[in-house]
C-alpha cells in the first residue's frame, strides 16, 4: 500500500467509503483520542424517499450523512464528544433541537459549528465563509431554545458536546434543504463531476476532495473576459480578481494549503492534473462583478499511479512530509 493511502486511513474520507455501500461500524474511541480523523468510519445510512423518519442513538464520536432523529444519552461522563454531519453538495443542513437535558452550570455544553473543524483546522476557512468566526459557533448554554433550528451555510456542519451526568443528553432532528448555488463543499465520494457557479457575489468558494485525485477541468467561464482581451497582470491571476486555483495539502483548511495552479483565462478543456495530496481543493475567487462558472470531474488515484507518477503531477510536495 502506498504511503498516501496509509495516510488516508487517518483522514476524514475513510468514513465516506460507507456511502458507497459499506455497512460496518468500527469502535475507534481509543484511537480517536490520538487521531480524530479516525472517527469517520461510522455506519452511515441514507434515508430513502417515502420512508419513515430514520431514528438511532448518537455516539460520542459520530459521523452522519442522513436525515433523521438522533438521541444521545450519556451512560457515563462523556467529556470530549463530536458529531459530524455531511449532506449532498447541493444541500444545506438544518439541526433542530427536540429535547435537551444537560447541566450547563456544571460544565456541560452543546455547541453547533457551521462547518467542520479538525485538529484546529476549519472548513470553510475564515477567508471563504460568509460569517465571522464568532457567529459560526452557536452555544446552547447561551441561546437555549430561542434558536431551536440552526441551518448550515454549506453541506457540512458539526456539534461539540460534553455531558457529565449519566442519563442526561439530547435529541436532534437533522434535515436538508436545497441549495441553488452551492459554495464551499466537501465531497462525499472520491469520484464525481460538479459545476461551481458564483453569480455576481463577492465571495470565494471551495470544493474539497479529501482523496488523492486526478482532476479534469472541462470548462471555465470568467465573466470579466467575455468578449474582452485582458492584458496579463504583473501579480498573476490574483491581480485580475476572478480566477480558479487548485490547492493541495494534508489538512482541512484551504487557506493553509499549497497553491498548485492558477487559472484566470476561460477555456473549453480538458485541463487535467494529478494531485497526490490527501486533500485537493478547487477554489474559485470572485470579485462579485461577474458570473463565474467552472465544470470539473475527479477520480481517486489508483495505488500504482501514486507509486509511479508521471505526466502533469504535483505529488512530491504532498509526500515530502511523510
Amino acid at each position: 500500500m502506498a504511503p498516501t493511502f496509509k495516510l488516508q486511513c487517518h483522514f476524514i474520507l475513510i468514513c465516506l467509503m460507507a456511502l458507497r455501500g459499506e455497512s460496518r461500524y468500527l469502535e475507534l474511541r481509543e484511537a480517536v483520542d490520538h487521531d480524530p480523523f479516525l472517527l469517520f468510519s461510522a455506519n452511515l445510512k441514507r434515508e430513502l424517499p417515502g420512508e419513515q423518519l430514520y431514528r438511532r442513538a448518537m455516539r460520542c464520536l459520530d459521523m452522519l450523512s442522513l436525515q433523521g432523529q438522533f438521541t444521545f444519552t450519556a451512560d457515563r461522563p462523556q467529556l470530549h464528544c463530536a458529531a459530524f454531519f455531511i449532506a449532498e453538495p447541493e444541500e444545506f443542513i438544518t439541526i433542530h433541537y427536540e429535547l435537551v437535558s444537560i447541566d450547563c452550570e456544571s460544565g456541560d455544553f452543546l455547541k453547533v459549528f457551521d462547518g467542520w473543524i479538525l485538529k484546529g483546522e476549519k472548513f470553510p476557512s475564515s477567508q471563504d465563509h460568509p460569517l465571522p468566526m464568532t457567529e459560526r459557533y452557536i452555544d446552547f448554554c447561551e441561546s437555549g431554545l430561542s434558536r431551536r433550528s440552526i441551518r448550515s451555510s454549506q453541506n457540512v456542519a458539526m456539534i461539540f458536546f460534553r455531558v457529565h451526568e449519566p442519563g442526561n443528553g439530547f435529541t436532534l432532528t437533522i434535515k436538508t434543504d436545497p441549495n441553488l448555488f452551492p459554495c464551499n463543499v466537501i465531497s462525499q465520494t472520491p469520484n464525481g463531476r460538479f459545476t461551481l457557479v458564483v453569480p455576481h457575489k463577492h465571495r470565494n468558494c471551495s470544493f474539497s476532495i479529501i482523496y488523492p485525485v486526478v482532476i479534469k477541468i472541462s470548462d471555465l467561464t470568467l465573466g470579466h473576459l467575455n468578449g474582452l482581451q485582458l492584458k496579463k497582470s504583473s501579480a498573476g491571476c490574483v491581480g485580475i480578481g476572478d480566477f480558479v486555483e487548485l490547492l493541495g495539502g494534508t489538512g482541512l483548511d484551504p487557506s493553509k494549503m499549497m497553491p498548485l495552479a492558477d487559472l484566470c483565462y476561460p477555456f473549453h478543456g480538458p485541463a487535467q492534473m494529478k494531485i497526490g495530496c490527501d486533500n485537493t481543493v478547487l477554489r474559485m475567487v470572485s470579485s462579485g462583478k461577474h458570473v463565474n462558472r467552472v465544470t470539473f470531474e475527479y477520480r481517486q488515484l489508483e495505488p500504482y499511479e501514486l507509486e509511479n507518477p508521471n505526466g502533469n503531477s504535483i505529488q512530491e510536495f504532498c509526500l515530502s512530509t511523510l
